[in-house]
């Protein structure tokens, strides 16, 4: 029961992120309506983070920014792998990188600093569950 609330809080918070994110670019790009978007599915594509907090314990030794590149490395591999799955029963994937540090457009190199960042910043959520009375 510990690890479907964790995959739903998780799911939640990588959704509104996701909103906040792309509003925030929508910004930058002009666009003061500030419009932010992601898909339902990323829901348990977000929630999968229950599964990296094995990993953090195990990594809790190590410098920060190695964390952060194993971390980097998880995520677009769920990402990558997370795309060919949708696009074979979906028949495309919701997300499409285009621009020139894409790979097959399921990923983009661009993102190493967002998901670097983000994987050092799920340690800190993953902790703070740990300190809650529930144990959620």
């Amino acid at each position: 029961m510990k690890t479907l609330k964790r995959f739903l809080i998780y799911g939640i918070i990588g959704l509104v992120l996701e909103v906040i994110y792309t509003g925030l670019a929508s910004l930058l790009k002009g666009d003061f309506s500030m419009q932010g978007m992601t898909f339902l599915v990323m829901l348990p594509i977000y929630g999968l983070s229950v599964f990296l907090e094995p990993l953090h314990n195990y990594l809790r030794s190590h410098p920060w920014w190695i964390r952060g590149l194993i971390y980097l490395a998880t995520i677009w591999a769920i990402e990558f792998s997370s795309g060919i799955i949708l696009a074979l029963i979906l028949g495309n994937c919701p997300w499409h990188y285009s621009d020139p540090l894409n790979v097959n457009g399921y990923i983009t190199l661009r993102m190493a600093p967002e998901w670097f960042l983000a994987g050092l910043g799920f340690e800190f959520i993953h902790d703070f569950l740990d300190t809650l009375p529930l144990k959620i």
